[in-house]
């Protein structure tokens, strides 16, 4: 669970949403501080990704198809492996997905 705003936001037990309408900056803000990391622009532009592959495919991008989608939107520079891991060192497309109130990505470990 979260609590944003004085409200609870249910998560599972490794943080993701349970329900994607809980979403919101404030949401991505506090699930980012959990993670140790500090929202940027660079971030959200990462985010703003994310949110449209998934609006389009319902489903959330594992690495290889994040850094694609991230190609296609922002250009190579900024889809590159080491890019992606300064902003989301954990797992780009786990923690990324996570702060995007997406679901897990199916193919990440």
């Amino acid at each position: 669970m979260l609590l944003v705003n004085n409200i609870e936001i249910d998560t599972d037990t490794e943080g993701y949403l349970t329900n994607l309408n809980d979403w919101s900056s404030d949401v991505a803000l506090a699930i980012a501080s959990n993670e140790g990391i500090e929202l940027t622009t660079a971030h959200w532009e990462i985010i703003e990704v994310l949110k449209n592959f998934y609006e389009t495919y319902e489903t959330s991008p594992s690495a290889r198809p994040l850094a694609k989608a991230v190609k296609a939107a922002l250009g190579p520079e900024k889809s590159s492996s080491i890019y992606l891991m300064s902003l989301f060192p954990e797992s780009p497309a786990k923690q990324a997905a996570k702060i995007a109130g997406l679901p897990r990505p199916a193919n990440c470990f």
